[in-house]
């Protein structure tokens, strides 16, 4: 159930974080639910919600000159304070912006199918975890709670918000990515792709929303352990998703039943790792 928090209105709950009207704004609140696989997992990492959030806020201003952001203030009220943030209300565009400097993930499944990613076709021979020539715009559509996104072509996205709209979500989507990728590797962090969301004001403008370049929408790698063609450790969930599909856990990711709960060790060292990301990237202590 969401949280009750006087003068705002639930709206919508995702995987992570709660929306609420908050007078002529929105109030968006970063839980510590982890999801994995599309099942959202208990307990929760301590402290995620706020890591998240001091993230965001830090990227925000570190890209406020290639796009204006959606975050009004951090005035929040009490019981959501330090998770939390008013934000604007923006017509948001339903796409999903992915830029990849670095081919994994889904991106590696298209590219061992088809050898190409979103339609663009890449060299042969590449690895996971092969560095590209040179990021890609690889979007996707947004799912429903439980669904998985799916990846699309640039020209999906153009029948979806016009070719001239297309092109400026790639254009921002990969000078984002590009300025974050060079903050990251100064401080010894490969930042192998990210995820991020647009929205538009009344006048048309484009603003950076919802949560931005944290390991929740991004994989970060430590640049000292990087080693291509195979999986590299990450700055995230990695521990709850290797638990898992691990013997240990004794599930079966191909059935409907539930995952169990996270044993408190798992829980400990993904925070940790969350921490430690926050720390590296920003140069703040937590």
């Amino acid at each position: 159930m969401p949280l009750e928090i006087p003068g705002a209105t639930h709206l919508h709950s995702g995987k992570v974080r709660d929306l609420y009207t908050y007078g002529d704004h929105l109030l968006m609140v970063a839980s510590d639910r982890v999801s994995a696989y599309d099942f959202i997992l208990e307990p929760g990492i301590p402290d995620k919600g706020e890591i998240l959030t001091r993230m965001s806020l830090w990227w925000f201003d570190q890209l406020e000159d290639l796009v204006p952001h959606h975050v009004v203030s951090t005035d929040v009220p009490p019981e959501v304070a330090g998770r939390a943030l008013v934000v604007e209300r923006l017509d948001m565009f339903p796409v999903e912006c992915v830029a990849r400097g670095y081919l994994t993930g889904s991106g590696l499944i298209d590219y061992r199918e088809t050898g190409a990613v979103c339609g663009i076709p890449l060299p042969d021979g590449l690895v996971d975890g092969s560095r590209l020539d040179e990021p890609i715009f690889t979007p996707a559509t947004k799912a429903d709670l439980g669904e998985h996104d799916e990846n699309v072509s640039f020209e999906a996205i153009v029948a979806t918000v016009g070719a001239e709209m297309a092109e400026r979500l790639r254009d921002l989507t990969l000078a984002v990515y590009g300025r974050a990728e060079e903050i990251a590797r100064e401080r010894g962090i490969i930042l192998a792709d990210t995820k991020l969301e647009f929205g538009a004001r009344p006048d048309g403008t484009i603003v950076l929303a919802d949560e931005v370049l944290t390991p929740d929408s991004s994989r970060f790698w430590p640049a000292d352990r990087y080693v291509p063609g195979q999986a590299q450790p990450s700055y995230d969930k990695q521990f709850v998703r290797d638990w898992l599909t691990s013997a240990e856990s004794g599930w079966d990711r191909a059935s409907d039943t539930p995952p169990p709960r996270l044993p408190d060790e798992i829980v400990e060292r993904t925070r940790e790792r969350y921490i430690e990301a926050y720390e590296r990237l920003t140069g703040l202590s937590w």
